[in-house]
């Protein structure tokens, strides 16, 4: 059973969330927040599989609240929602700890099948607002890591880590980076699923990531794919 935390200023859209979540059979709502610091205190009392995270809340706002889950280093995932494809705090919310994305205006099934492929660690939902929301925001960062940088010491911390994938690892990263599931990477190399799922859990290991979004966004701060390829 998938225990599920819905977080959303509006009580008609919590409430409308919750009655679909609650007719599967596989989902439990097991906690519902008004604000971000709500979500936050549910998350690290109920520990639930995945937190349903508006990004705009009062008192803490959906970003702060996921960065706060995400350094709590509890298994909960959070499943960010967002009103545009392209929103402003899509990338930040990545960097915090977002585990996958949906739109508010997302159809019913939708909504199911989000929080189940999020509870699962599988990806970043719909390829389409993944691949788009990513190339958008790794352009920037892209253009940010080429000016100059600042006085000071980097915000970006190196990563040593990246030696220790084999190749292999190396390879399934760069797949995982552009969106592809686990049955894609074995089909595309010839490989048993099984295998993998292993090699992407040893990667995850390596790299001290809790997921694939974390895997996309590292593999695009440091240029192992680049947007569009």
């Amino acid at each position: 059973m998938t225990r599920v935390v819905i977080a959303d200023d509006q009580a008609m859209v919590r409430a409308g969330f919750a009655a679909l979540l609650a007719a599967q059979p596989d989902l439990e709502v097991v906690g519902q927040a008004a604000d971000g610091a709500e979500a936050v205190s549910l998350a690290l009392e109920l520990t639930p599989d995945v937190v349903l995270m508006d990004v705009r809340m009062p008192v803490m706002n959906g970003i702060e609240a996921t960065a706060r889950i995400a350094a709590a280093g509890v298994p909960t995932r959070v499943l960010m929602l967002t009103t545009f494809d392209i929103d402003d705090y899509v990338f930040q919310a990545l960097q915090a700890g977002a585990s996958g994305f949906l739109l508010k205006d997302a159809l019913p099934a939708e909504l199911v099948e989000a929080v189940r492929v999020v509870a699962a660690g599988e990806g970043l939902l719909s390829p389409r607002l993944t691949r788009l929301v990513i190339e958008h925001f790794a352009q920037g960062v892209g253009a940010e890591q080429a000016s100059p940088a600042p006085a000071g010491p980097s915000p970006t911390p190196a990563r040593p880590e990246l030696a220790e994938l084999t190749q292999r690892e190396n390879e399934i990263l760069v797949l995982v980076a552009q969106g592809l599931s686990n049955s894609e990477i074995a089909r595309a190399l010839f490989l048993a699923e099984q295998t993998v799922k292993t090699h992407v859990s040893r990667i995850f290991t390596k790299l001290g990531l809790r997921d694939r979004a974390q895997a996309v966004i590292l593999a695009y701060e440091r240029g192992l794919v680049t947007p569009g390829a």
